[in-house]
């Protein structure tokens, strides 16, 4: 230190440099527990409610009946969990633009129907089958933007017409059996009903996120720390890492106690890992929270608005496609059923019970993971108390009006943070 420096100044320095070591003391656990704090009082409840609601609900079936968590009871929910769950997640891009999509259940039985028809009937080989169906869908949801873009149509209206629709031409392409089935043998519906993943697999695709999470976060720290910026602590980040690890883990563990992870959940996982990182790490991605968050705003700042929406709307009807024919695979028939029913409501309610907004630009594609989770575990365990089938609609819909009501408290806490 300079001797001739001011002792005055050379106290106040000293205590600027004890001041920046309690602050980056504090950004440890007690910073992050303070920060998470904030958020939530702010409004920004992330995942929390979610999470919550399915501790409560997995605590609460599991009281009633042991059997609910029983290994193979899981592996079969999560069979269960993924036809819809990828509608739901073709549901989170419409409503990230503050939109909404009534007719993927039509589009997964009309999907199905196609598989059972060009395959089984036809003759036709089932890839051949499931491109037809996945195009179909592809082209639904292009005509939905269109309607949207160059017509005005809402999409509330536009989806609605196509979802009588879409009901009728899938019961016309059944015809007068109104049923349709798949050989059991066949690869597809084995996929749907009984493939499994290796237990060496399961346990190394559960290592990954932990993997990914600490080579992003050191990636993170090197370029703050090259800007002479604060980063979050070492043992922060390998703490939440190792956390996340023994957590995967165990659960893989636990699932191969029975029967193993189901290929067809695995492809769900992908899916969405995939599409958050499009929403999240793309241009793409920002331009839909844009849109969903301010469209006039979006398009001054040269977003091609109509091309967004042209997108959404494309990829949501072809996972619903995809989603039917899943369905298909799980059920190993294409019937007039199919995509009938609640299909529609839950995959909706699961976006939105997942912490997606009804309103437009917030959400994430682990959402609709979470949300149809809590959805089949409900359904799951009120099947197994034996308890009749309207109990569940009327359960669901009051987890679907709590997640409304918190996610539009969540908004005006946002607001009125914002104007404060």
């Amino acid at each position: 230190m300079n001797r001739n420096m001011p002792k005055d100044v050379a106290n106040k320095d000293q205590a600027l440099d004890r001041r920046d070591e309690r602050i980056q003391h504090d950004d440890g656990l007690a910073g992050m527990l303070r920060s998470f704090v904030n958020r939530v009082r702010s409004g920004d409840l992330g995942m929390l409610p979610v999470a919550v609601g399915l501790i409560v609900i997995s605590t609460v079936f599991s009281i009633l009946n042991p059997v609910f968590l029983a290994p193979n009871n899981l592996v079969n929910l999560l069979f269960d969990c993924a036809t819809v769950g990828i509608l739901s997640l073709g549901i989170v891009c419409v409503l990230l633009l503050g939109e909404i999509d009534l007719s993927v259940g039509s589009m997964s039985g009309l999907s199905s129907a196609i598989i059972g028809v060009l395959w089984v009937n036809s003759g036709l080989p089932v890839v051949i089958a499931i491109f037809a169906a996945l195009t179909t869908g592809a082209l639904v949801g292009a005509l939905y933007a269109l309607m949207y873009n160059r017509l005005g149509m809402p999409s509330f209206v536009a989806t609605l017409a196509g979802l009588l629709a879409l009901l009728g031409l899938q019961l016309y392409i059944l015809g007068p059996t109104g049923s349709i089935n798949l050989p059991y043998a066949s690869p597809l519906v084995r996929f749907g009903q009984i493939l499994v993943m290796p237990d060496w697999m399961s346990h190394g695709l559960a290592l990954m996120p932990g993997l990914v999470m600490v080579i992003v976060g050191f990636a993170v720290r090197k370029r703050r720390q090259s800007a002479s910026l604060s980063t979050q602590p070492l043992t922060i980040l390998l703490g939440k890492a190792a956390a996340l690890t023994v957590s995967l883990e165990f659960a893989v563990y636990y699932l191969n106690l029975g029967r193993g992870v189901p290929w067809m959940f695995g492809l769900l996982v992908a899916l969405v890992v995939i599409l958050n990182y499009a929403l999240t790490k793309t241009q793409w991605g920002r331009s839909i929270f844009a849109v969903g968050g301010n469209r006039e705003a979006a398009r001054r700042s040269g977003i091609n608005v109509r091309r967004i929406y042209l997108s959404a709307f494309m990829l949501c009807s072809t996972l619903a496609a995809l989603g039917g024919i899943l369905s298909a695979s799980r059920l190993a028939s294409s019937s007039q059923q199919a995509g009938t029913g609640d299909v529609n409501l839950n995959a909706i309610a699961a976006a939105v019970i997942g912490g997606t907004s009804l309103f437009g630009g917030r959400g994430s594609a682990y959402s609709a993971l979470l949300g149809i989770i809590v959805i089949q575990a409900i359904s799951n365990g009120l099947t197994l108390l034996n308890l009749n089938s309207s109990l569940r609609y009327m359960i669901t819909g009051a987890v679907l009006a709590i997640a409304v009501i918190v996610d539009s408290l969540a908004r005006r806490s946002r607001l009125s943070h914002g104007r404060a």
